[in-house]
């Protein structure tokens, strides 16, 4: 019988293809093209041997699909696919439960890796390189140690955060590839995929414009094509055209910038309370009734990507380059020479 976990990641797996396509090779994969080449290579080149792929670390910031990818890599080996995360590995019986359990070439693909237990972490070090795993029988002078042998499989381990992981489990993939943020171009190339793929008619520039606004992660592009879909059939459009994604954005508080209203929030705070910086984050995080990791992990992030937000030793301020143009789109305010003065 399927534990509770697995029901639900097996039910969140099937959701998703409901709503968003699913790519099962490569070639449907799209972006991350040098990751691809690399991968490619060593996936043809273990199914020549019919041997198991070696271990795999996948890191990037959230959204960019490190899970879809292992999913693809999968499929490519022929093999079977299990998932877990790390946060419900608890105790050293539930990792050790799992491996046991394991099918040749099998990958095991756990999301958030960095946030395993250090008690289950360690059982990985012999299962990833040795395929087997110590366990204690019994306890106190009857207590005996014996080696449980587990047949060859493929760990994939997904993080947001490769500082939090142990030296001596980093060591142990042999495969290590850093996801990077996608263009304006290949998030427009995943709409109309997925357009295609729910059989919805959908303007090139339209499908750039959700691009444009989708902070460079194909998550948050899936999300915005089905809001726009949404809008497109309350208000009767055949087609998904600009116009159409332009109402369902200004709804959303998207902007033109992919900015939405926490990140406006957040640049209006500065430039008016601080006249641009800097300031505290936790000063910040008051301010705005948000929480300091969510601002820190989730709205920073791609405000200092896109060049409008800065990181000092006294706080975060606003970029000096971007300050007037921020100030007008923000304030309604044209100070160029008032700026000067400062």
């Amino acid at each position: 019988m399927e534990s509770p976990i697995e029901l639900l990641n097996l039910q969140e797996i099937q959701e998703d293809r409901v709503l968003t396509f699913e790519p099962e090779t490569f070639d449907q994969y799209l972006g991350q093209d040098e990751i691809k080449s690399k991968l490619k290579i060593y996936v043809t080149a273990c199914n020549l041997r019919k041997e198991h792929l070696d271990h795999i670390l996948l890191f990037g910031p959230p959204g960019l699909g490190k899970t879809t990818l292992a999913k693809v890599i999968a499929k490519e080996l022929g093999a079977p696919f299990r998932i877990t995360s790390a946060p419900v590995l608890e105790r050293s019986g539930d990792l050790v439960a799992i491996l046991s359990n394991l099918q040749e070439r099998e990958i095991l693909f756990i999301d958030e890796i960095h946030r395993l237990p250090k008690n289950v972490e360690e059982i990985l070090y012999s299962a990833m390189e040795n395929f087997a795993v110590d366990m204690i029988i019994g306890q106190g002078a009857g207590a005996k140690s014996i080696r449980l042998p587990l047949k060859p499989f493929t760990l994939i381990g997904a993080t947001t955060r490769t500082s939090l992981i142990s030296g001596p489990l980093q060591t142990r993939f042999g495969i290590v590839e850093r996801l990077d943020f996608y263009d304006s171009i290949s998030l427009a190339e995943i709409v109309k995929q997925n357009s295609n793929f729910l059989n919805i008619n959908i303007l090139p520039e339209a499908a750039l414009e959700m691009g444009k606004r989708a902070r460079g992660t194909p998550r948050i592009a899936k999300r915005i094509f089905r809001r726009v879909r949404d809008f497109a059939q309350v208000k009767n459009y055949p087609i998904i055209n600009k116009e159409i994604v332009d109402i369902a954005l200004n709804f959303l508080d998207i902007d033109e910038d992919g900015l939405n209203k926490l990140d406006r929030k957040v640049l209006y705070l500065i430039i008016k309370d601080f006249d641009g910086g800097p300031v505290g984050l936790d000063t910040l995080a008051a301010m705005t009734g948000e929480d300091r990791d969510s601002l820190e992990d989730v709205c920073e992030p791609y405000l200092i990507r896109m060049g409008l937000l800065q990181k000092t030793t006294r706080g975060r301020q606003i970029n000096p380059k971007k300050y007037l143009y921020l100030r007008k789109k923000l304030l309604g305010e044209n100070i160029v020479e008032q700026k000067i003065m400062f």
